[in-house]
């Protein structure tokens, strides 16, 4: 029998793992030397938090994030319009029977982490811990 996947809500395999970080690798490369040609791209830093593989290893979704959270929607658009491009350049970088269909995605990570921290940050939420510390002792 097969092994549950990622998409079924099981845990990702060590093979996509593994070519997840691959194209991670691969990626941040032609972005650290300015392969794609872009303007926009060029003077811009930007972080890959991750990636993800369908279990079939035929889709990675690239999460991107610009330093600074700056100019998000430009830079995807412009990492969109070089795709067939990035594409090639990851295929060339990571041996692989298929090269995977790339797409782009914006990281929230950090916006969910900042609206996190206002939470806890809230009169009420630091009296409810300061009474619940209370009631531990």
């Amino acid at each position: 029998m097969s092994r549950v996947h990622h998409q079924q809500g099981g845990e990702p395999s060590q093979r996509m793992l593994r070519v997840a970080e691959l194209i991670r690798h691969a990626m941040s490369e032609l972005l650290v030397r300015s392969a794609v040609g872009d303007p926009l791209l060029e003077g811009q830093a930007m972080t890959i938090q991750e990636v993800r593989m369908s279990p079939d290893l035929k889709l990675a979704t690239i999460y991107i994030l610009p330093l600074g959270g700056k100019n998000s929607a430009d830079v995807l658009a412009a990492l969109d319009r070089h795709r067939k491009f990035l594409r090639g350049e990851i295929a060339r970088r990571v041996n692989l029977r298929f090269a995977p269909e790339i797409r782009f995605k914006g990281d929230q990570r950090f916006d969910y982490g900042a609206k996190i921290d206002a939470l806890l940050e809230l009169p009420q939420v630091k009296r409810d811990l300061a009474e619940k510390q209370e009631q531990s002792e």
